[in-house]
Parts: structure tokens; C-alpha cells; sequence
């Protein structure tokens, strides 16, 4: 670990601005033989071990790293909390590209690390890392779940992510409509990788008319080969304003949700799989505007990170499911509160979460 001595300026400047969020615990890593370069931030270990995953990426400096760590763990504590887990948050990321340095060396010297902290966090996947790298990783440390099925692990969480984004739109739609159903209601999927493949699955199932785009051909092609009754958007601008839309589901990456897309947004409901879908705290006002309804993203993509913990003792798919099933009521139970309260759903879970920590807290 490097002391604090050898930390640039920038980066403590990072460390100790005051929106971040008062962290635990945040670590420097290093290691000269394999080239490693990491930081482990640790938000909060009021309701148990900080979980989250060890995100692999190219920074454009050590300081913004540093800030992507810092904002991510935060982020892990309100989900994980609102997930019913008993896990604080945390979140690591590697800096470099995964394609040109990452290393078994590099790995387990990372796994080191993260063992040197005596199980106050236990890391998963992450953007690029994979389960055979958890599984390299698990040769150094004992905390690192996300790990292939031969080797103790539950393997691909996207199955589980995608019934809990599932279970969040049957709650919105209970909640606008009153009736949880989905049948007859068009729902406009934007990615359709893992995650938005087995989402759409479901909503085939529950009688749904379904729209999807992706900037990959070959993951539309897969769909529509399976699946041909399903229509396709040619990007995600035609899809948001396709006549008609119910529900707008964002399965790729974050910041779906700006000034430039909430004002043409046809659906009544957004309920995706992406994280950080909110460009900017002011968006979900916009939203509230437009009487959109906003499912918050951490809510209802908590299925994977359910499994994940699940590992810990022992996994069970059927355990992880019926847990993931109660992402209908914990999104029905923010709706109700985000109305008692006056306020938008996304701050409604935050007030949820942060009484959860403190409660967790108190002797």
C-alpha cells in the first residue's frame, strides 16, 4: 500500500472534497513486479462487509479513478441497503486497459490486496472483469464472489438481474395502472446483451409487445431469430419516441436519461437495467414533470448483486430468487413513500437506504 506521502496532490484533493461522501476507508494499491494500479474504496461497513465489483478501465488519471471509486462505492451502499442485504458498500477499480495489461500477475497481486483488508470488502465483476478473472483472484483471496460455478461460484448474474428489473416494471405498473401485469403493454428495450436478452424473455411471457435496438447488429439479430415477433428500433432516439410506449427499459449504459432525451420520451415508465441512468440529479424533476415514472435503477437491477452475496453462503438459486422477487415490493414501497413525501422515486430510495445505514448504526 502506498502511504500517504506518495499520493499525488490531485488525487488527495479528491480524497477529501466534501461532496464525497464521508468514505471509511479508501486504498491506494500498487505493485511494480505485475504493473498493478488500484484503489479500493469503502464507503460504508455499517450493515456488514462492503460488496461491490472491481471495475477494470483505461482512466485518464490516477485522480479520476480515484473519483469513479469513490462515487461507485457510495452508490454500492444504497443499493445493497435497499437490496436487504447485509452489506455496506464498496467498489474497486483497476487502472489501465483490461486488453493490453491485464495479467494473471496483475490479478492475483490485486487479490492480495484485497485480502490484506481481513474481509471488510468483498469484491465481484465489474466492467472488464470477467468470472475467470474472479476466479484468479480467489487464488490470493478468500472475499471475491462472481466466481465460475467449478470453482464455488454462481457464475453469470445477468439471469437474476433481469427478473428483478422484470419484478421492478410489474410495480410500476401496479402502481400507474393497477394491475402488475404487462400484457398488451409496449415496452421499448435499449441493449439487448445478456441482461436485456433474458429481460425481454420475460416480457415475451407475460404477453408484452416489445421494441429493442443496440448498436450491436448481432445482438438484435439473436433476438429477432428467437424471438421474430418482436419489432426493432433503428437507435435508441427512434425507440424512445416510438408511438405508443409504455415503458422505456435503458439496458446499456448510464446517463440514458438527459435533457435531450426526457423531452421526447413517449413511455409513462422507465424501468431498466442500466446503471446511473439520471445524467444529472435534476433529470428525475424533468421526469416528475412530464409524469413519467422513474424506477430507480439501483432497486431494480439489485439481482445480480443478490447473487453475488448469496455466495457467501453457499449459492442457491431458488434463495437468490425469492429475494429478488421482493424487488416488486420494495419498488411499490418507494412509489408510496416518494407520494407521502412529496418527492421524486430516486430520492424517496435514498432516504429508505440512509435510514436503513443509520438505524444500522445505532448501539
Amino acid at each position: 500500500m502506498t502511504d500517504v506521502t506518495g499520493v499525488p496532490v490531485d488525487v488527495l484533493r479528491t480524497l477529501f472534497h466534501s461532496d464525497q461522501g464521508g468514505h471509511e476507508q479508501v486504498v491506494i494499491c500498487q505493485d511494480r513486479a505485475s504493473g498493478l494500479k488500484a484503489v479500493i474504496a469503502l464507503h460504508s461497513t455499517a450493515l456488514g462487509p462492503a460488496l461491490g465489483g472491481t471495475r477494470f478501465y483505461p482512466y485518464a488519471s490516477e485522480e479520476e479513478a480515484v473519483a469513479d471509486a469513490l462515487n461507485l462505492s457510495r452508490g454500492m451502499s444504497y443499493k445493497n441497503a435497499m437490496a436487504g442485504l447485509d452489506h455496506g458498500g464498496g467498489k474497486a477499480v483497476i487502472i489501465g486497459d483490461p486488453a493490453l495489461v491485464k495479467t494473471e500477475e496483475l490479478l492475483l497481486a490485486y487479490g492480495r490486496f484485497v485480502a490484506s483488508l481481513g474481509g471488510r470488502y468483498v469484491t465481484a465483476c465489474d466492467v472488464g472483469t470477467y468470472v475467470a478473472d474472479m476466479d484468479v483472484v480467489a487464488r490470493e483471496c478468500r472475499w471475491t464472489t462472481g466466481r465460475s460455478p467449478e470453482n464455488g461460484g454462481a457464475g453469470d448474474s445477468s439471469v437474476l438481474t433481469a427478473f428483478g428489473v422484470f419484478q421492478g416494471m410489474r410495480a410500476s405498473a401496479q402502481h400507474l395502472w393497477g394491475d402488475p401485469t404487462l400484457r398488451g403493454r409496449k415496452v421499448g428495450v435499449a441493449g439487448v446483451g445478456k441482461v436485456g436478452h433474458h429481460l425481454v424473455q420475460h416480457l415475451l411471457s407475460d404477453g408484452a409487445e416489445v421494441v429493442v435496438t443496440d448498436v450491436r447488429e448481432e445482438s438484435v439479430r439473436r433476438i429477432t431469430d428467437l424471438h421474430p415477433e418482436v419489432s426493432v428500433a433503428a437507435d435508441t432516439d427512434a425507440l424512445i419516441r416510438t408511438e405508443g410506449l409504455d415503458i422505456y427499459a435503458p439496458c446499456a449504459l448510464g446517463g440514458a436519461l438527459n435533457d435531450e432525451t426526457v423531452p421526447v420520451l413517449t413511455a409513462k415508465v422507465v424501468c431498466g437495467a442500466a446503471n446511473n441512468q439520471l445524467a444529472h440529479p435534476g433529470v428525475e424533476k424533468d421526469l416528475a414533470d412530464r409524469s413519467v415514472l422513474y424506477a430507480p435503477d439501483y432497486v431494480v437491477n439489485a439481482g445480480g448483486v443478490i447473487q453475488v452475496a448469496d455466495e457467501l453462503n453457499g449459492f442457491d438459486f431458488d434463495r437468490c430468487k425469492a429475494k429478488a422477487t421482493k424487488i416488486f415490493d420494495t419498488t411499490l414501497a418507494i412509489f408510496a413513500r416518494a407520494k407521502a413525501d412529496g418527492i421524486p422515486p430516486a430520492a424517496a430510495a435514498d432516504r429508505i437506504a440512509e435510514q436503513r445505514m443509520a438505524d444500522a448504526r445505532r448501539p
